[in-house]
């Protein structure tokens, strides 16, 4: 499915510009691709750039302090304060950062309104003073950058309305990449970090290699327990592992998700280690597997959930790889 149109920009005054852009796409599922951390990380910048999000809080005076990557390996600080938020249809945000030595400020408002089934957003931006506005532009093409940044959102958006999405969570371990790849092909190891904070996790089979199957049981921190079985296709070590991902039974069988009967019954897992200069990039992708539209609606409304889950998982990763 592809977005409805092209990014239109506008410049009301010298101090302002209004984008707009129409998406194929329910309004809630915008909101989560503008709102959740997991999801900003694949599209927010222009082209070529990449974010590292230190601390995220979208509520009323909360903050979202991030560092802009550029291409050519600067770096742009960024701090937003959340001034309205009115879930899915409204933000606010007051942005303080610096381009090129000089301070600039600026307030940027969000809307959302959806009509049969498609979503428009306006993006009107505002600068304490001309003269910001217009160096931004000169100096980086700031309204070439903010129809590259919108433009970004609606390749997300499509890769969440297609039959495959995609959710994604990158980490670099401070680990050389042999030592992450036993963590997590080690059941020893892996046990030990495997699942959500507050659990403990047993692997009751694990068999390395394609066609091979790994089946554990996590158990709650209330005592419950959620059994979970992966079914390999790809072990390249130490670089890469595929499998089909289920939730299980104590016998082996594949079961639906405890909690959300909707969810995808298995979901493709690819991870991929990469050597940074003796530290190792992990980055995790989960696709849904011969889903149906309900459950890949399902799985992107979890997005959030995985960005958490995972997200627990790989502290605890980390904290276990400082030991060695």
């Amino acid at each position: 499915m592809s977005t409805a149109n092209t990014t239109v920009l506008t410049r009301p005054s010298e101090r302002e510009m209004v984008l707009t852009r129409s998406f194929n796409a329910p309004r809630d599922l915008v909101w989560q691709a503008w709102t959740d951390p997991a999801q900003l990380a694949r599209w927010w910048g222009p082209e070529g750039f990449s974010i590292t999000t230190h601390e995220h809080a979208i509520v009323e005076g909360g903050v979202w302090r991030l560092t802009m990557h550029g291409p050519d390996g600067r770096d742009f600080p960024n701090r937003i304060v959340y001034v309205d938020v009115q879930a899915p249809a409204r933000l606010v945000y007051n942005n303080a950062g610096e381009a090129g030595g000089r301070p600039i400020n600026f307030q940027t408002t969000v809307t959302l309104e959806e009509a049969a089934g498609v979503t428009t957003l306006t993006m009107h931006v505002e600068f304490g003073a001309a003269a910001d506005l217009a160096f931004v532009i000169k100096n980086f093409e700031a309204d070439k950058g903010g129809v590259q940044t919108v433009g970004r959102l609606a390749a997300h958006v499509d890769m969440l309305t297609s039959e495959h999405p995609e959710f994604v969570i990158t980490r670099v371990f401070d680990a050389p990449r042999e030592l992450v790849w036993k963590a997590w092909t080690d059941p020893a190891m892996a046990a030990q970090w495997f699942g959500p904070k507050g659990c403990t996790t047993r692997i009751a089979k694990h068999e390395l290699g394609p066609g091979g199957v790994w089946h554990s049981c996590m158990t709650m921190p209330d005592g419950s327990e959620m059994w979970g079985k992966f079914v390999y296709r790809e072990v390249v070590p130490p670089s890469r592992l595929v499998w089909l991902h289920s939730f299980s039974d104590a016998s082996e069988g594949i079961t639906r998700h405890p909690m959300s009967p909707d969810w995808p019954l298995t979901m493709l897992t690819t991870v991929t280690l990469e050597d940074v200069d003796g530290k190792t990039r992990v980055t995790l992708t989960w696709t849904p597997h011969e889903a149906s539209a309900g459950e890949r609606q399902t799985f992107v409304g979890g997005m959030a959930g995985m960005n958490m889950g995972w997200g627990g998982s790989f502290d605890q990763l980390a904290a276990l790889l400082s030991l060695y």
